[in-house]
């Protein structure tokens, strides 16, 4: 923390910098939220064969190794995950829908909701191969950054991953998260441990990174054959 955050209390200790004034944040309410190149909307079950056919193209076959679920052989298994993620109030499941086929090509939530202290998750990526790499799946995390901070007003976003998820690491910073370190031996799944890296973004921080997202997302950034011309990163850093 910055010394200039740290107090001191009448017995001469330090102490985080006053919050008295703080008022809890709104509980996320699932709703539709628009980009130029794809939509957040509620998950239902709807959308689980789009989902089904998006998840099952060529390049998906390791997209499950880190989820709590997955792979799914047939399209009722996937439909069992959907109607058990649907029934959930925290996490909360939106579809990703790309604009250019309206078609749903991943899901993600909001989770880990404390509202009286203003932090929450965001968990349960799934990006079929068709999203991953994209500008819809680069705009699909702003969307639901922006919601976060600039609708809800809360005070930290976390992303954690299991620690040998070498892309959701990366994924994580490209996005702005910083890296907080690994909670060993802190979950088990499909049969094995997890060490979960933790990273964050704070609100201070936010408005820095909102400012690279909308310069990279600008229409001058791409080509006309949908090509970046500046990365994230670049922007993110001359920022």
């Amino acid at each position: 923390m910055d010394k200039k955050e740290v107090g001191l209390n009448e017995f001469g200790q330090p102490i985080g910098f006053d919050m008295q004034a703080w008022q809890a944040c709104p509980r996320p309410a699932l709703m539709r939220l628009n980009g130029r190149f794809c939509r957040l909307e509620p998950l239902t079950v709807e959308h689980t064969a789009d989902l089904f056919d998006a998840f099952q193209a060529p390049g998906s076959d390791g997209m499950w190794t880190y989820m709590p679920y997955g792979p799914f052989e047939t399209i009722e298994e996937l439909e069992a995950t959907v109607a058990w993620a649907v029934a959930q109030d925290d996490p909360l499941f939106y579809a990703i829908v790309a604009k250019d086929s309206d078609r749903a090509v991943g899901m993600a939530s909001y989770m880990r909701i404390h509202e009286a202290v203003g932090v929450l998750e965001v968990g349960h990526i799934a990006f079929a191969p068709v999203l991953q790499k994209t500008a819809a799946a680069t705009e699909a995390m702003y969307l639901m950054m922006r919601h976060v901070f600039d609708d809800l007003g809360y005070r930290r976003y976390e992303w954690k991953c299991d620690s040998l998820n070498a892309p959701s690491r990366a994924a994580s910073m490209r996005f702005g998260f910083q890296f907080e370190g690994v909670f060993r031996q802190h979950l088990m799944y499909k049969g094995r441990n997890r060490d979960t890296a933790w990273f964050s973004l704070l609100d201070h921080e936010w408005p820095a990174r909102k400012a690279a997202f909308e310069a990279w997302l600008a229409h001058e950034n791409f080509t006309a054959d949908g090509q970046q011309i500046r990365s994230l990163k670049e922007l993110s850093e001359g920022l």
